[in-house]
């Protein structure tokens, strides 16, 4: 992907004196936007903190790098994606730009919008790349996680695509992460109260590191969603896991004996980070 720095330089400070157009206020780092006109307003920009931390930052650039490898490795589909250190008033700033996917294709309202059959096709498609993905990760030789709930896919020609790789879920001990969720946190009441709760913090984490788990998240992601499908969608989930990820599948279809929940202290902490909508992890 081939950016003029200035250009996107002065693109963010246009959307930080005008706000812009926010396509998303889920994040958890930070909320992407879609500049409305320019030579960037094909593309998607995440500005996230900046640390004092020199080598931390040239870490998680070389650690983005090796995640978008890595998941292209694995064959999970993304779009063009590119990170960088983006000099801003004097220091380098993380800034993630991505080719923008029609809104029209983002799973999430589709999932609440559309009709049975359609969202158990789009479970279908996203399924098929967690399998696609812990089937091969053993081709990695690192610590590696994938976080694909349902607001990280959009669905375009029956295909899932994911895009969100931040953080990047590589290289990093379950510690480091832990406090990368704490660093990079777009709500300073999360940067304070957080390191209190630290252990929770981190424990945030351990469903991205988890074959089954991610199976089991999704599923619960759409139960929220659509509660009247429940019944559909654990019947796809257990049928799915045996087919699909039969090495985790007697763990998958555990948890899936039911609607899977949320745990209390995500919601308080959802409630710390300031997220809009509805819980959906």
């Amino acid at each position: 992907m081939t950016i003029d720095p200035t250009q996107l330089a002065d693109t963010i400070r246009a959307h930080e004196a005008a706000q812009g157009q926010p396509v998303s206020r889920l994040g958890y780092f930070c909320a992407p936007f879609r500049p409305t006109s320019g030579p960037l307003s094909d593309k998607v920009i995440k500005v996230y903190r900046g640390l004092p931390d020199a080598a931390a930052l040239d870490r998680l650039a070389a650690a983005h790098d090796d995640y978008v490898a890595a998941l292209r490795q694995t064959g999970v589909p993304l779009p063009e994606t590119d990170f960088r250190l983006l000099p801003l008033d004097g220091r380098p700033i993380p800034v993630i730009v991505q080719a923008a996917l029609p809104e029209s294709a983002l799973m999430r309202p589709r999932m609440q919008a559309e009709d049975r059959e359609s969202t158990l096709a789009m479970m279908q498609a996203a399924g098929q790349v967690i399998a696609r993905f812990w089937n091969a990760a053993d081709q990695i030789p690192a610590r590696i996680g994938f976080h694909p709930s349902i607001r990280n896919f959009a669905v375009l020609d029956g295909e899932a695509i994911f895009y969100d790789t931040f953080p990047p879920l590589i290289h990093y001990s379950r510690q480091e992460m832990g406090r990368m969720l704490l660093l990079f946190s777009d709500k300073r009441l999360m940067r304070l109260i957080g390191p209190l709760m630290r252990r929770r913090v981190t424990g945030i984490q351990d469903e991205w590191y988890s074959a089954p788990e991610t199976l089991v998240g999704l599923v619960g992601s759409a139960c929220r969603l659509r509660p009247e499908y429940e019944q559909d969608y654990l019947n796809w989930g257990r049928d799915f896991a045996t087919r699909e990820m039969p090495r985790w599948a007697d763990e998958a279809i555990a948890g899936m004996q039911q609607a899977p929940r949320l745990p209390g202290y995500w919601t308080s902490f959802r409630k710390l980070l300031g997220l809009q909508g509805e819980p959906n992890l």
